[in-house]
């Protein structure tokens, strides 16, 4: 078990020139492309998917805890774009698929955002949040996804 689904939501299709100075440079191929080494590196088996449309990552999420349900899925990282602050919808489909581990990450700080990004709707159902550390924050994802299937994972 140790495929691992990397999901990018609304408008990430964009990275490397949408909002530089907060985004970043890296395209989204470049930080796919990263994951997959990254996963490889800690025996992983990265698959990247991303989608401008919420019924769309729904799907994905439903699919990929049907796997975990099956043994051959170990975990999410979710980076669900501006759905975060709006989607119930995502919030049940994860909330759905428990034990699935979801980890939300964003490449910003959202909490020193504007006020409307302060609020998740998919930290109350995710196995945790990584925000502010960029691309990094993928990779520490996939660190503790790799971490759980090693059995290393670490009460609060």
């Amino acid at each position: 078990m140790t495929r691992v689904l990397v999901l990018n939501g609304p408008n990430l299709n964009l990275l490397g020139t949408r909002e530089p100075g907060v985004y970043g440079t890296l395209t989204l191929a470049d930080l796919e492309q990263r994951c997959v080494q990254e996963g490889q590196a800690l025996g992983l088996q990265v698959e990247c998917y991303q989608s401008n449309h919420e019924g769309a990552l729904i799907d994905q999420i439903h699919t990929w805890g049907r796997l975990h349900r099956e043994g051959t899925a170990l975990g999410v990282v979710f980076n669900p774009g501006a759905y975060t602050h709006t989607s119930i919808a995502l919030h049940d489909a994860i909330k759905g698929v428990e034990p699935l581990p979801v980890i939300e990450v964003h490449l910003s700080n959202v909490h020193a955002r504007e006020a409307f990004r302060h609020h998740s709707w998919i930290a109350p159902v995710a196995a945790g949040s990584i925000v502010g550390f960029g691309v990094d924050g993928y990779g520490l994802a996939l660190q503790a996804l790799a971490r759980r299937a090693a059995g290393l994972r670490t009460k609060p």
